[in-house]
C-alpha cells in the first residue's frame, strides 16, 4: 500500500488498442488522479495524459469525469456485492459465513485502496443524490447479505449482546475504520494486515457470538 498517492510517469501517447482493455487502463488511472488531486483537480486531460492518449479518445469511452468516478464507484460497489453474495449462500456455519465476508471485505479494501477511498472516504458522489443512487442500491444489497447472515445469528439465540442490525452495524464498523486507517496511514509501521485483520475478527466475534 505504501506510495498509493504517488502518480507514476506519464505515459507516452499509445496507438489505438482494444476498447476494454483501454477503459480499464482509464479508470485505473482516474482512480488514482481522483484520490491525488480530488474532484476539482481530476481533469479530462490529465486523466487523458496519464494513460498517454488523447482527451478526444477518452471520450471517445467515457462522456465526461463524473461517468468516470461513477464507473469506478459501481465497479467497486459490484465487485464487492459478487464477493458477499457467493459467501452468504454457502452451506455452512452462519458464524464461519460471517468470518469469510469479514475477511473478504478487508482484502477486497485493501488491495483497492484507491477505489476504496473513491467509494467509502468523503466520495465527492456524496454532494449528487442522483449520482450516489446506483451506489446507494448496491450498497444497501450488500448490506443486506451480511445483515442476513447476521439475522441467522440472533435467530440461534447465539447474540451475546445488541440486535440483529446493531451487530451488523458495529462489525461493518469496525472493519471500515481498520482498512480507513490503514489505507490513510501507509507508511505507519502495521503488522501484516492479514494479522491484524484476523486478530480484530476473532475478538470481535468472541465478544459478540456464543458457540
Amino acid at each position: 500500500m505504501t506510495g498509493i498517492l504517488n502518480r507514476p510517469t506519464k505515459s507516452a501517447r499509445k496507438a489505438k488498442g482494444d476498447g476494454h482493455l483501454r477503459r480499464a487502463e482509464i479508470l485505473r488511472a482516474a482512480e488514482r488522479i481522483f484520490v491525488a488531486e480530488g474532484y476539482e483537480g481530476a481533469t479530462i486531460r490529465k486523466i487523458a495524459d496519464e494513460v498517454g492518449v488523447s482527451s478526444t479518445c477518452l471520450y471517445m469511452h467515457f462522456r465526461d469525469k463524473d461517468e468516470i468516478l461513477l464507473r469506478i464507484c459501481t465497479t467497486a460497489m459490484e465487485q464487492l456485492l459478487a464477493l458477499n453474495s457467493e459467501i452468504s449462500a454457502r452451506p455452512i456455519d452462519p458464524v464461519e459465513r460471517v468470518r469469510m465476508m469479514m475477511s473478504a471485505y478487508v482484502a477486497f479494501a485493501l488491495g483497492n485502496p484507491n477505489a476504496y477511498r473513491l467509494v467509502f472516504c468523503a466520495s465527492p458522489l456524496a454532494a449528487s443524490v442522483q449520482k450516489q443512487r446506483a451506489t446507494l442500491q448496491l450498497g444497501a444489497q450488500c448490506f443486506e447479505r451480511f445483515s442476513g447472515v447476521v439475522r441467522e445469528i440472533a435467530a440461534q439465540g447465539r447474540l451475546r449482546t445488541g440486535d440483529p442490525r446493531t451487530v451488523h452495524q458495529a462489525l461493518w464498523a469496525a472493519c471500515h475504520g481498520m482498512v480507513a486507517l490503514m489505507i490513510a496511514k501507509p507508511d505507519f509501521d502495521w503488522a501484516p494486515p492479514e494479522e491484524i485483520s484476523r486478530v480484530m475478527i476473532e475478538g470481535l466475534l468472541f465478544g459478540l457470538i456464543s458457540d
